[in-house]
């Protein structure tokens, strides 16, 4: 005689089965869906960059253990490496602190907005580096909250501890994360960074250029140094893989004031296109 059946939903076998990935899929879909509409979240303002990235503090801390490590075995070659590195990140710790001042302000500003208007969060990918700068410097306002898209990876620590309670989540599918990160996003705000970096910034700016986004998300690449050598979109006008008008999805600058008067003044016109 057959014992107790496990209804499907709890068999746990097959719900992690090739069989039941659209079931998978469709969680990533209408469980942060709920959330979202639980916690009122409609706009948010999307930070990308670099995990590796540390505030001053830590990064100078760290660059001092790379140095003691090497007098202490000068002879190591590994180690004088790891302190060439060390020492670029904390060349580059500057960004963590703009992002974070960045992420304040943009949390200031949409909290003082007259009621009616947009209220937008800061978002990211959850975990280390940019992100937790953009999530802790909402968290510096008081009563700032942000959302968390944090990714299931081999090397991940989990998220952030500043993403706001109720707002993190943990994805398996990149292209559900994409998803939220481009449905809710009025704005986009993107720091040196690397490969992840690049593919969200790339699928983003694809989805304006070919129209399949057809709201206006203004596009910040904040660090212009750092984006002429590793980004060199003049060269794909020049080969006309891009057109000329495409260069301008991008807004290029160096300074926090800067990224938050441009922000803020293209959501506030785009507000007005609306009405």
């Amino acid at each position: 005689m057959a014992g107790k059946v496990v209804k499907a939903y709890r068999n746990a076998t097959f719900i992690n089965s090739p069989d039941a990935r659209v079931i998978r899929i469709l969680s990533e879909y209408f469980e942060p869906r709920r959330r979202f509409l639980a916690h009122k979240v409609f706009n948010t303002v999307v930070f990308f960059g670099s995990a590796r990235l540390r505030d001053a503090v830590e990064s100078k801390e760290n660059l001092e253990r790379a140095r003691r490590a090497v007098e202490a075995r000068p002879e190591d070659r590994e180690l004088a490496e790891d302190l060439k590195r060390i020492t670029r990140l904390d060349d580059m710790a500057r960004y963590y602190e703009d992002a974070r001042e960045l992420a304040k302000r943009m949390t200031e500003w949409s909290m003082s907005r007259p009621r009616g208007k947009r209220r937008l969060l800061v978002c990211t990918g959850g975990g280390p580096g940019i992100m937790e700068a953009a999530n802790r410097g909402a968290a510096d306002v008081k009563g700032g909250k942000s959302v968390g898209l944090g990714i299931s990876l081999p090397k991940e620590e989990g998220l952030n501890p500043y993403v706001s309670d109720g707002l993190g989540f943990e994805f398996h599918y990149f292209f559900m994360r994409k998803y939220w990160f481009s449905y809710l996003a009025k704005a986009l705000i993107v720091f040196p960074g690397g490969f992840g970096t690049l593919d969200e910034l790339a699928e983003l700016v694809t989805l304006r250029q070919t129209k399949k986004m057809k709201k206006h998300m203004p596009t910040v690449l904040y660090g212009t140094k750092f984006w002429n050598e590793v980004l060199d979109v003049r060269a794909m006008v020049e080969h006309a893989t891009i057109s000329p008008g495409d260069y301008d999805l991008l807004y290029r600058c160096d300074s926090v004031d800067a990224a938050f008067d441009y922000l803020t003044a293209e959501i506030e016109a785009t507000e007005k296109d609306r009405r």
